[in-house]
């Protein structure tokens, strides 16, 4: 796993270089990731403006920056991702806003479709969703956690459709667009903090 880990890291690329990424995509009407269908090129445009949005707009309270900044073991935040993929655009400005908080926190992006390998040795319930960010602990470069596809409450609430439903429908897919809208990055904000907290139990005193 360490060499799997150590060749994805090798290529990944800022969060920076890959907002220019999809920005560039969606101006040339492509997407990331093996498919290259009309559905996945939309949802790439649409992302771009979400992540657009959301670089401009997410908040932190004080009480969560207070943690964030307290937290001082050097680790690597690494999430596989794909430019169409809607949980992803929600999430990865959280995780560039709060790594941006404190230099401890590296965070490098890498695509699915490009790294199976690591992929396949994260799954989540047997699937490939994504997002999925992988933290590793620089200096050992072990596996401290792993976080993902969605924050705690949306999860939940994906899990309690599936259970009535079966599957997740249009409508609903809408509905949590609208909780992540509503939301405002708080549910993901709390997640990586409670991380931390479980990394460095001081950070909470």
């Amino acid at each position: 796993m360490d060499t799997i880990i150590k060749n994805s890291l090798n290529k990944s690329i800022s969060y920076q270089a890959y907002r220019d990424l999809v920005k560039q995509l969606a101006m040339e009407g492509s997407t990331t990731g093996n498919e290259k269908t009309e559905a996945l090129v939309n949802y790439t445009k649409l992302n771009d403006r979400r992540m657009k949005r959301w670089d401009k707009t997410i908040k932190v309270t004080d009480e969560a920056l207070n943690k964030i900044k307290s937290f001082e073991e050097p680790i690597t935040w690494l999430v596989l991702t794909e430019s169409w993929c809607g949980d992803a655009a929600h999430i990865l400005p959280v995780l560039n806003k709060v790594s941006e908080l404190n230099n401890n926190i590296n965070f490098k992006v890498v695509l699915r479709d490009e790294n199976p390998e690591l992929m396949d040795t994260f799954l989540t319930n047997g699937g490939r969703a994504i997002p999925k960010v992988i933290m590793i602990d620089n200096n050992t470069g072990g596996v401290l956690n792993t976080y993902g596809p969605r924050p705690s409450e949306a999860t939940n609430y994906v899990n309690r459709f599936k259970a009535m439903h079966g599957k997740l429908t249009p409508e609903f897919k809408e509905d949590l667009q609208h909780w992540y809208n509503t939301n405002k990055g708080q549910n993901i904000i709390n997640d990586l903090t409670d991380m931390l907290c479980e990394l460095e139990p001081s950070v909470c005193l």
